[in-house]
């Protein structure tokens, strides 16, 4: 019989992912996504700028200027432009990746430069965009207990470093901290896993649902830890990654060694598969 309190503590969370998607600043907000060239970058909503603002912004409101190593906020004069809250025409902005993000802020659009690797981009959101009330609801398999499997997780001696494919289709190489072992099925399974700044342990996985029912280069779980130290792999809080709901987010994927050979028919699913 089923856990009715598991099942309503799983129903909460699930409706608590499909909330999150749509707050303020949040995926479905995202309105644009632009790399840098070398050079002067202006930034408007003339459709002939480099970096294309919502119709609410003047034609040219100002330029980002990349060196190769850092990038630079002039805006024009008269424009009413904020980094991190603060009124300003001229900044060196800090990127997402960095300790203290530069958050610009232009009628009711938020900016933030953001570095991936070698490169530098821009990532623009629109908080007011009908796209955070209408996209469709998050749509899951159905509760399933069996697929909530207790896991072990083991350190390496180091961290290794793997590979992760992105969206671009490039692999960015990061460090892993270590693995965790299962069974399912009548068989063990181990995949990488990361320790996340806030300890939890992150997951990329990939199974053969992602052929028909998931999403296409697989999914993302966050291993259950309880108080007294067990660890869980909950595959009912399998979740897609951004890239599902924007086309402007930067994902990245599982590993191949994170291919699982079972279904697991369990978690989000995608059904939308045209947003």
């Amino acid at each position: 019989m089923a856990d009715k309190n598991y099942q309503q503590a799983i129903q909460n969370w699930r409706k608590e992912r499909d909330e999150s998607i749509r707050k303020e600043n949040s995926w479905l907000a995202l309105a644009g996504l632009y790399w840098l060239k070398l050079g002067k970058n202006q930034f408007g909503s003339d459709p002939k700028n480099e970096i294309q603002l919502s119709e609410r912004a003047a034609a040219l409101v100002g330029t980002l200027e990349y060196n190769g190593r850092s990038v630079t906020l002039c805006a024009n004069a008269g424009q009413k432009i904020a980094v991190n809250d603060k009124p300003t025409d001229f900044a060196v902005l800090q990127p997402d990746i960095s300790g203290n993000p530069s958050y610009i802020k232009i009628e009711g659009i938020q900016m933030i430069v953001i570095q991936r690797g070698n490169r530098m981009g821009v990532r623009i959101w629109d908080n007011l965009s009908e796209k955070r009330a209408s996209f469709p609801a998050r749509t899951w398999y159905d509760i399933n207990e069996a697929f909530r499997f207790p896991a072990t997780f083991t350190t390496y001696d180091r961290p290794k470093m793997a590979y992760f494919p992105d969206l671009t289709g490039e692999k960015a190489e990061f460090p892993v901290e270590g693995y965790v072992t299962f069974e399912a099925n009548g068989s063990a399974h181990q995949l990488d896993i990361n320790r996340e700044d806030d300890g939890t342990l992150f997951l990329r996985f990939w199974d053969p649902t992602s052929k028909d029912d998931t999403y296409p280069t697989g999914r993302y779980l966050v291993a259950d830890v309880e108080s007294d130290g067990k660890i869980f792999l909950d595959f009912n809080k399998a979740y897609n990654p951004p890239c599902a709901f924007t086309d402007f987010a930067t994902c990245v994927f599982a590993p191949e060694q994170n291919h699982l050979h079972f279904p697991v028919t369990a978690g989000e699913t995608y059904l939308h598969k045209k947003h």
